[in-house]
């Protein structure tokens, strides 16, 4: 083997180990999503993570030091999905209210499909009793829909006398108690028939 091929082999083996960390690192999130968002932070240990996986504690370990900063993990990866989900409603051609609306039904739905959602919004009740530094949670939301909704009331979308950055507020508000509820009563199985419906109210309330 020349030293040009021994180099090549060197490359190719360290990106497939590199590889499979990121698959392996990516599938521990998802499992300790799952076990957070079912049990909560302090019933769920790094052992639980690794039995279900069929890996060693270590190896969990390995990719995530404590439980804390792989909670702090999943709280990120909770947030960090959203700014494609809004270039996706943006994409789209929608109006900004419509594009409030878009993007809090598919809000709905990943919070009833998605272990992630479920495993963020439950660690961010928890933080309490987490020993890390969470991001703040609704901020963004409201940021988000504020910003619409002052675009809407300036292209004439928005009913007179609608503050924008109430209205975010209150749609912030009222998404996640949805979420909350519908969480607590069928374990979100119904949220996005619940949000449907209040939906509808607030979005008649707000349009020009």
């Amino acid at each position: 083997m020349t030293t040009k091929q021994r180099k090549a082999s060197v490359r190719a083996t360290a990106e497939l180990k590199q590889d499979r960390a990121v698959r392996t690192r990516a599938q521990t999130l998802h499992v300790a999503a799952q076990l957070f968002a079912q049990q909560g932070f302090r019933a769920t240990s790094m052992q639980h993570i690794a039995d279900r996986l069929g890996m060693t504690k270590g190896a969990v370990y390995f990719h995530f030091p404590t439980k804390e900063t792989l909670a702090v993990a999943i709280v990120e990866e909770h947030y960090g999905r959203w700014p494609k989900v809004v270039k996706e409603v943006q994409a789209e051609g929608l109006s900004p209210v419509e594009s409030a609306e878009e993007i809090l039904k598919r809000a709905a739905v990943a919070f009833r499909d998605d272990p992630v959602m479920q495993a963020g919004a439950r660690l961010q009740l928890e933080r309490p009793h987490i020993d890390a530094e969470l991001p703040t949670p609704y901020v963004d939301w409201t940021q988000l829909l504020q910003s619409l909704l002052v675009t809407a009331k300036y292209s004439g979308e928005l009913r007179e006398g609608v503050d924008p950055e109430a209205a975010a507020r209150t749609l912030v508000s009222s998404f996640f108690g949805v979420q909350h509820i519908s969480d607590v009563l069928s374990h979100r199985k119904d949220i996005a028939e619940r949000w449907e419906e209040t939906r509808k109210l607030l979005f008649y309330s707000l349009r020009a």
